[in-house]
Order: structure tokens, then sequence, then C-alpha cells
């Protein structure tokens, strides 16, 4: 299969030139992506969730194939048309998971425009599905308002829970809703042990720095949002299941 050339893309917004942290933060992503072997060929993008058992992350990938098709079964259940906006798409591969979906149309943000432009062209032949250089605040997003707005293993890139939830709040129409999946949440007095880990994890990597763009969020903070929980690793289901995941589907609205 031939793919086009970044630059004849249609598929994808760049509104403005990126802020310098935004430009560091990617560098350093790639870097430290290539390093965990995270970086994928278009050809292996296309198959995601996916992957080959002798890859490094297949049980990862196991585990995210399970939430993805928990979502999708979700959403498709509404029995509407639905307009999905995810919030650091990577490559992706869940947006067009979603955009699969009848009467769906999916935007990808993302400030990583590495992976932005992989996504752009791996899937340029999705007339559901679109991406946007940026993040809550791009000018590409304009007054759009969404039926769902996904986190799927991304809330750790952003420092205030309570301030990203509230900023995604703003964009969801009447009765939209706010997911977060493939993400941990701590308890509060674990959390100092837990940046700890990161930063060993980062330092092992070279990148000790790394562990700045990464945080850590307490259930404590869901407090303040009309929340539920909507696939619960610890409930007696799960367990009886055999579930191998341990990260919770949170579900926000307004």
């Amino acid at each position: 299969m031939s793919l086009p050339d970044s630059s004849i893309l249609t598929n994808i917004q760049v509104p403005g030139p990126s802020r310098p942290l935004d430009v560091l933060f990617e560098k350093k992503y790639i870097i430290t992506r290539s390093l965990e072997n995270r970086l994928y060929s278009d050809e292996e993008v296309m198959k995601l969730p996916q992957i080959p058992l002798s890859h490094t992350h297949y049980r990862e990938w196991q585990s995210r194939w399970r939430s993805a098709r928990r979502l999708v079964r979700y959403l498709k259940g509404k029995r509407r048309p639905l307009d999905v906006l995810e919030i650091g798409c990577g490559n992706g591969w869940l947006c067009h998971q979603m955009a699969e979906i009848p009467d769906t149309q999916v935007t990808g943000l993302d400030i990583n425009f590495t992976e932005l432009q992989q996504a752009a062209r791996v899937f340029s032949d999705d007339p559901n599905l679109s991406f946007i250089h940026g993040d809550l605040r791009s000018p590409g997003l304009g007054e759009q308002q969404f039926d769902i707005i996904l986190f799927a293993a991304t809330i750790e890139y952003f420092p205030s829970l309570k301030k990203i939830i509230h900023r995604s709040l703003m964009y969801l129409k009447p009765d939209g809703e706010v997911h977060i999946i493939d993400s941990r949440f701590h308890r509060q007095g674990e959390i100092p042990t837990a940046r700890m880990r990161t930063l060993a994890y980062y330092t092992s990597l070279g990148y000790p720095e790394m562990a700045d763009f990464y945080f850590h969020h307490s259930s404590r903070d869901l407090r303040s949002f009309h929340h539920v929980q909507l696939y619960n690793p610890n409930s007696l289901t799960a367990r009886l299941l055999g579930s191998r995941s341990d990260l919770p589907w949170i579900r926000i609205t307004n």
C-alpha cells in the first residue's frame, strides 16, 4: 500500500507555530519513545492494537486492546451520531478504531507533531477522521463542541488533573462526556514513591528531565466532578473474569 507524502496531507491542521516548551517536550519524548521501542512503522500503526507476540510491549497492547474494545462497544451503544475528540492521540490508532463506528466523526489532537503526521498519513483515507496539531488552547478547535472527549494513557502528561478536566468540560455538548482510560490513579500517600520510581526510570534511560513532564494523579482529585467508574479493575466481576488490567475507566459529565 502506498501512503501519501506528509506535505500533501489534507486531514491535518497546523494552526500556528509550536510553543518552545512543547518543542522541547516533543524532542525528549520522541527520543525516550525510541529507547522504549514505542515508535512504530506505518505498517505496524495500521494494525494496532494487534502486535506480534514477540514484541516487547505485547502484554501492554493486549491490555489496551481490551480497553479499546470496551470503549468502542460503549460508543456504539449510544446509537446516534457522535463527535469525538481524543486528546494526545499520538499515532492515531485509537482514533481510527473509533472512526469506524457508523456516524462518528473523530478529531485527534496532539502537540507531538512527529507522531501526528504519521497518524494523518497512515489514516489519510478515512473521511471520518482528522487531526489538529496543538492542545485545548489551539485555535484549530475554534468553537467546536464534542459528545465525547477522550484521554487514553495521556492524563499523566498534564500537571493539574482538575484544570485539564475543567477545560475539557468547556468543549462538551450539554450531554457530553469526558472519558479517561489506560491511566493509573494513585492513593495520595503513594504519590511521592511513584514520583521516585518515575525519576529512576527516566534516569535509567539517560533522560531524567523527562520526569518533569510526567505527573501522578490521585483519585481524590476526581471528587469535585460528577464521575463514575465504568470499569473497576478491583471489582468482583473483573476478578472473576481474570482481567489482566489494573487501570480504571472513568467517565466525567457536567
